[in-house]
């Protein structure tokens, strides 16, 4: 198994926000919503944590007629770029974006009806203290969907992955994704970063070649896997 190589946490120059804005995400946004959806029970508001330009909360506001969405980012940049993407979409009024980090929310215990992640956690080189904080302001009966990069075993994978899904890209996009890829979690280490937040080791699941999900409802008294 290759070792985790850390990248910087933040993406936060105009060159990192707009190159990422510029990947075609389209397929992957659209089949994380879809699943998204198929779980979720309609409450809200919805807070989407490392939202970077804000493709997700957009695709999902497209979906659904209703929703709100609070959109976190702690890079300037990318919410700089979602703000000119959530103000074409013409969603301003139910996206919300804010600078925060996932570390350290500012919002109450209770606040959200679910929580939404996509592609965060291999940003944060401790990512336990960002998943407690998703867990922390989701209601009783709301929904954690996190969903990440998994870690390759070997280089040759990393190489496969990377002129698979970025072979249209320039150099430097396929530079960040094969630095995404070494960055991330393998199953067994999120495994084991849920189960110490209490809930069962198998609320995540490697969902294709290169991405794992957890999906887990919390509940008044604990929290209780979902899957």
């Amino acid at each position: 198994m290759l070792p985790r190589i850390l990248e910087p946490e933040l993406m936060d120059t105009d060159l990192e926000a707009r190159d990422y804005d510029a990947m075609d995400h389209s397929a992957v946004n659209r089949v994380f919503v879809a699943d998204f959806l198929a779980v979720w029970d309609c409450r809200s508001p919805v807070l989407d944590v490392g939202t970077g330009t804000a493709q997700i909360p957009i695709e999902l506001c497209r979906r659904h007629a209703v929703v709100q969405v609070t959109a976190i980012d702690l890079a300037e940049y990318m919410l700089r770029v979602g703000a000119v993407n959530v103000r074409r979409a013409g969603l301003e009024e139910r996206i919300r974006l804010e600078r925060q980090d996932a570390k350290r929310l500012p919002y109450a215990d209770d606040s959200f009806g679910a929580a939404i992640s996509n592609s965060i956690v291999h940003h944060i080189p401790e990512p336990a203290g960002a998943l407690a904080e998703a867990v922390r302001v989701v209601h009783a009966g709301g929904l954690v969907f996190i969903r990440d990069l998994l870690r390759p075993p070997d280089d040759a994978t990393v190489r496969r992955l990377v002129e698979t899904y970025a072979a249209g890209c320039n150099e430097h996009q396929r530079k960040m994704f094969d630095d995404s890829l070494r960055a991330a979690l393998d199953i067994g280490e999120i495994r084991a970063l849920v189960a110490d937040l209490g809930f069962a080791p198998d609320s995540v699941q490697a969902t294709s070649d290169r991405h794992w999900t957890w999906c887990a409802v919390k509940n008044s008294y604990q929290k209780a896997p979902l899957l």
